[in-house]
């Protein structure tokens, strides 16, 4: 499928050209530091050597108070104290996370993980009851419940009061909760509005210790947790995140808990994590539990004290996920295969399939796998409970909870934000929602949104490319959302000598290149997937790449290599 590139406006050049000066470092650093908000050398200083003193004062959040207050009255008088949260890696990682900040503090937490299948999504009816049943007067709601408001009354009527520490876009009516912790809150002040829900929770935990003057290096060794949630949970790296993610790779790297120790044996890594490990290889190991079995056995891992029922379970995680890889793969496939045998219209602008014996644990990650092939909204849905329940997915640019709000007289609940929703509905409203989603779709979606882009940060020529320009990137990181690895684009280079087609099949490329200038080195690159395009490169012709920039290791041997997202030639430009 081709890409289209998109070079993002550069700064202005007084400006590179004062902040190049100032921090002594190239222009290619300064115009990435200013399109990241980074405007002076003071700046930059804070950028490069974050500190948890930058954190923000967790009070200026609203309802912190409150929540606070009701927290140390449960404890003071000994009440029973119960942890929710939701099924995925941000759920889990959050109910986790207070649980291990309250089990010294107060007698026996208990915690409470719905089944994906028998509950839902959100507040449950049961574990309300159970709380009320059990004699629990205070619940600690993480990663959900900011529209639960049916559901906290019902708490109330029951007698047991809630805290919410969520983070996803509030509705119209707030809970009538003790407190309701959410920096999406229109009423709220916070000064950073993109915490994960594990990320809210931590700031609840750090407004405690605060008031009471506790050391927050015990509060810190819990930020392995935060990072895990932040990477999975794909919000932005900037701000109080990206401190957050950045002292939580160092926990993980150093001394990361016994839970989280455990699945990276299981997962092979042993180097350095980054945030791309944690997205592809830990975080869905932990997702694993809640879509095949049940979200509590990642919650046993991540609070697991002893070796032994930490790999017990850590073993039972990694079965689920073997588990929902063939899950994955089979109903991606079926659902290939169904759109394929044209009983789908594929000039439709929206992809929304039914089929009611998909597993509901895997259609959020079917609905991406479709995303990505096609590149258009997508929603998969299922039937559970008697009810359809789905994933919804987006493309770069396109809100689509606002698309999933516009349907929302054949809804019976949804929720989410821009990038990925859930929903829920009645079997006899999949056509007429259906049909609603693809008009709104199709009436406020544009076409250069249906083409997947590439964000290039800077034009540059090859010999920019420098072992200085390279390490100081890797001080850019961690890398994520609103702050990617830099990507860079170099126009009219050429096939040097030994440019070769690699893989099995010929399907990928080994470049060498130069380009117009001629006035530096040859570069190498490998280009993955691009294996085609040798027969034009071999000929001679000038084309241009984007690329980011890796070590490459090789028999002792260290040099920078580009790694290639995409070639152009003249004419497709």
């Amino acid at each position: 499928m081709k890409k289209r590139w998109v070079i993002n406006t550069p700064p202005e050049w007084a400006k590179i050209d004062a902040l190049s000066k100032d921090l002594d470092c190239s222009y290619v650093i300064a115009n990435l530091l200013l399109q990241r908000g980074v405007n002076t050398a003071e700046e930059a200083h804070a950028f490069f050597n974050p500190t948890l003193n930058m954190l923000h004062d967790p009070f200026l959040m609203k309802d912190m108070d409150k929540a606070v207050t009701r927290l140390e009255r449960a404890i003071g008088n000994e009440e029973k104290i119960m942890i929710y949260g939701d099924y995925d890696v941000d759920g889990t990682t959050a109910v986790a996370l207070l649980y291990k900040y309250l089990k010294n503090k107060c007698e026996n937490p208990e915690y409470y993980i719905p089944d994906r299948y028998t509950e839902g999504y959100g507040v449950s009816i049961r574990a309300i009851d159970y709380a009320a049943e059990n004699g629990i007067s205070l619940m600690i709601v993480t990663d959900c419940g900011v529209k639960a408001v049916e559901k906290v009354r019902y708490a109330k009527s029951k007698g047991v009061d809630v805290i919410i520490c969520d983070h996803h876009t509030p509705g119209d009516e707030l809970p009538d909760a003790v407190a309701v912790l959410d920096p999406q809150r229109k009423d709220c002040n916070y000064p950073y509005r993109w915490l994960s829900g594990c990320g809210v929770s931590f700031k609840l935990a750090q407004a405690y210790s605060l008031r009471h003057n506790l050391p927050m290096s015990d509060l810190y060794k819990l930020l392995d947790l935060v990072c895990v949630s932040i990477a999975s949970d794909i919000v932005p790296i900037t701000g109080e995140n990206r401190i957050l993610a950045y002292f939580g790779l160092l926990q993980l790297n150093q001394n990361p808990s016994l839970g989280l120790k455990t699945i990276l044996k299981f997962s092979g890594i042993d180097k350095d994590l980054t945030v791309n490990d944690i997205v592809f290889r830990i975080g869905p190991k932990i997702n694993a539990a809640g879509r095949v079995e049940s979200g509590n056995k990642s919650v046993e891992l991540l609070i697991a004290d002893d070796e032994k029922k930490a790999a017990e379970v850590a073993g039972s995680i990694n079965n689920f996920n073997d588990q929902r890889k063939k899950l994955d793969h089979d109903i991606t496939e079926e659902a290939l295969e169904y759109i394929n045998q044209s009983h789908y219209d594929q000039t439709q602008k929206a992809t929304v399939l039914y089929n009611p014996n998909w597993h509901k644990g895997v259609i959020g990650i079917v609905a991406s796998r479709l995303t990505e092939y096609y590149y258009r909204p997508t929603v998969i849905l299922t039937e559970s409970n008697g009810l359809a329940t789905g994933s919804a997915r987006s493309v770069e640019g396109f809100d689509l909870y606002y698309a999933i709000s516009q349907c929302s007289e054949y809804l019976e609940n949804y929720g989410g934000h821009k990038y990925a929703a859930g929903l829920t509905l009645k079997l006899e409203n999949i056509e007429p929602f259906k049909a609603k989603f693809q008009k709104i779709v199709s009436e406020t979606i544009t076409e250069e949104m249906l083409t997947p882009q590439i964000n290039i940060d800077v034009q540059i020529k090859l010999n920019d490319i420098t072992a200085e320009l390279y390490t100081m990137i890797q001080k850019f990181a961690p890398f994520g959302p609103n702050n990617t690895i830099p990507v860079f684009m170099t126009d009219n280079v050429t096939n040097f000598i030994g440019s070769k087609q690699v893989g099995r099949n010929n399907e990928h490329l080994k470049l060498v290149v130069v380009d117009d200038t001629r006035l530096c080195n040859d570069r190498s690159g490998i280009a993955f997937g691009m294996g085609e395009d040798f027969s034009r490169i071999s000929k001679g012709e000038y084309f241009d790449i984007c690329y980011t920039l890796q070590e490459n290791e090789f028999m002792g041997r260290s040099d920078i290599q580009m790694m290639i997202r995409d070639i152009k030639f003249k004419e497709e430009e």
